[in-house]
């Protein structure tokens, strides 16, 4: 089974910037989306064979998560949690027979950290969130989750300390993640690679490689030895994020 993951910055746009190319080339049985900026009916195409889920924000042109589908979902559910966690589109959950798929969309922190005690509440809740999950079945959990967790994850980890995406806070509940049972199937497959999936769109960033690894595939940790394969498809265009990817033997 494969699955891809890919935080398109506005669906709308990347439609004009080979979005369909990619999903072709891919060949996914899933694909999730994050910041879909868009509600369905504001954009018409066509994705031959997948069923589509959409989560969109209230506020409109912001957030927002989509999951589209090869193979028919046995229940989907949006968001999680209490109410200050159900407006802006940030989850979708889609249960298939033998695991539980989460595409999110984790809360930016903002700059100096200016939202980092509602980042902290949703750290927390969502990690509660998805062990009660895998207290049913294990998790595939995928999505631009907005933190670099190792000084390896990202570029220029010394200038970016403490700020969002690469706080101490942040990359703390990244850990608490992984300890309560999680694994990081990229990270894990290869401890030592360099390899980013966003780049600022400022001072040529992506030209110079100069990145961020903030998407991921998160699996219970008794799923990793059914992870064939995590891909980063960085010479994917866009977005400022590329897709990354999950392959799976089920």
């Amino acid at each position: 089974m494969k699955l891809v993951s890919w935080n398109v910055n506005g669906l709308r746009a990347c439609l004009g910037k080979g979005f369909l190319d990619f999903c072709a080339e891919a060949d996914a049985d899933v694909i999730c989306l994050q910041e879909t900026k868009m509600k369905p009916e504001q954009a018409e195409f066509d994705l031959p064979g997948y069923e589509k889920f959409w989560n969109s924000a209230d506020k409109p042109g912001y957030s927002g998560t989509a999951v589209f589908t090869r193979i028919p979902p046995l229940n989907v559910t949006y968001d999680f949690g209490g109410d200050e966690h159900r407006h802006e589109g940030r989850v979708i959950t889609a249960e298939f027979e033998e695991f539980y798929l989460v595409c999110c969309y984790t809360p930016n922190s903002k700059d100096e950290l200016a939202r980092i005690d509602y980042r902290m509440q949703w750290e927390d809740d969502f990690r509660a969130y998805l062990l009660e999950l895998d207290r049913t079945k294990p998790v595939v959990l995928c999505g631009d989750l907005n933190v670099a967790h190792e000084e390896i994850d990202l570029k220029n980890p010394k200038t970016n300390r403490g700020h969002a995406g690469f706080s101490d806070q942040e990359r703390g509940k990244m850990t608490e993640l992984l300890r309560a049972g999680f694994s990081d199937t990229f990270r894990t497959l290869y401890p030592e690679r360099i390899a980013y999936s966003w780049w600022s769109y400022r001072f040529r960033a992506r030209e110079k490689n100069a990145g961020w690894r903030i998407d991921y595939f998160i699996v219970s940790q008794r799923m990793q030895e059914q992870v064939r394969e995590a891909l980063i498809y960085d010479q994917i265009f866009g977005s400022d994020h590329c897709p990354v990817g999950l392959e799976l033997a089920l």
